[in-house]
């Protein structure tokens, strides 16, 4: 199905302003709490009247200001799952699922599909929380929506069943054919469930990239953090050099940047190098704390060369654990590769 959304809304001083199409495909919108996403759903599912704009499944108009079109909710064929998956909490997992389906044939046909029917008597409060999970897709899907939307679905999950209910939705997308919106503030899901992402920040949309270009060069500040960069400096021209000023050192970029106005640059702390001292585009470390994580070891430091680090960035170094052990009693020179620099104009 193709989406297409060019809405504004205020909510008294936030102000929600998006504009972007969807295919047949898994469409993420990544961003921080309260920056828009979830009110972005409800305006698309009719939970929420835009102030103006126009909203269009297909063909068909579910909002459009200007000619007072307004569909109501329950018309528009989309299945919304909500964070907490609004169950019914007097019926049971057969009653829930017979509201979405309609027929007891249809809701018995996906019980069977979800592995529900030993729950087909038990209430909401009776389940586990993957099996509530189960129960609010097999719910929505049973509908037949021509467009579904997974609001922050796994945000109160631990990581071994949020795992498992990846997959279920995965499969579950595979099947359904007609794609979807999910919508989450952890780039690691958007990026294993989703094809395009829509970074949004402050009620608007900053970039629209599949996932692959929008993880190895964002362009935006936004982008850059909610992707997961930890190491990001502001950008000063000085003569024709590039300076970093929240690193401390001169920065060479790729030829094919030189001369651009920059404001920030980034680089990903696995994408560090190990260097000598006269490395190009390299810092000498003062390690301020190292941690070990489950895999790795992480490497907090500060560039050791600066006579005052106050107002200095503490950057991110990520390692192997056996790579550590052999450079832990040794000087740390990091270098920071040319073609690995995230470079952004806002």
């Amino acid at each position: 199905m193709a989406l297409y959304v060019d809405i504004e809304k205020r909510c008294g001083d936030f102000k929600l302003r998006v504009k972007f199409e969807t295919k047949k495909e898994m469409f993420a919108i990544l961003g921080a709490s309260g920056c828009g996403k979830s009110l972005t759903l409800k305006c698309i599912a009719g939970i929420e009247k835009p102030d103006t704009g126009v909203i269009k499944l297909d063909d068909t108009v579910l909002f459009d200001s200007s000619k007072r079109i307004n569909i109501p909710t329950r018309k528009r064929g989309i299945g919304y799952l909500f964070q907490d998956y609004a169950l019914f909490p007097n019926m049971t997992v057969f009653q829930n699922i017979l509201c979405g389906a309609g027929d007891k044939k249809k809701a018995r046909e996906y019980m069977k599909k979800f592995f529900l029917e030993e729950q087909e008597k038990l209430y909401p409060a009776q389940l586990s929380g993957g099996q509530k999970q189960r129960v609010a897709l097999a719910r929505m899907l049973a509908q037949a929506p021509r467009l579904v939307m997974f609001d922050e679905p796994f945000s109160a999950l631990d990581n071994y069943l949020k795992t498992q209910l990846e997959r279920e939705v995965m499969n579950v997308m595979e099947a359904f054919e007609n794609g979807g919106i999910f919508v989450s503030h952890d780039r690691n899901e958007v990026y294993r469930l989703t094809d395009r992402i829509a970074v949004m920040e402050n009620g608007s949309i900053v970039d629209i990239r599949d996932k692959h270009g929008l993880f190895d060069a964002p362009k935006t500040l936004a982008a850059t953090l909610l992707t997961g960069c930890k190491n990001i400096t502001r950008l000063e021209m000085r003569g024709d050099g590039c300076y970093a000023l929240d690193w401390g050192i001169m920065l060479s970029l790729p030829k094919k940047n030189a001369g651009k106005p920059f404001r920030y640059a980034g680089v990903r702390a696995h994408f560090l190098e190990l260097a000598g001292a006269d490395a190009e585009n390299v810092i000498a470390c003062e390690i301020m704390r190292v941690i070990e994580d489950t895999f790795s070891m992480i490497v907090l430091f500060t560039n050791r060369n600066l006579a005052e680090k106050t107002g200095y960035a503490v950057m991110t170094f990520e390692l192997p654990k056996e790579d550590w052990q052999k450079i832990k009693d040794k000087p740390l020179y990091l270098k920071i590769p040319t073609d690995k620099l995230i470079l952004m104009e806002r």
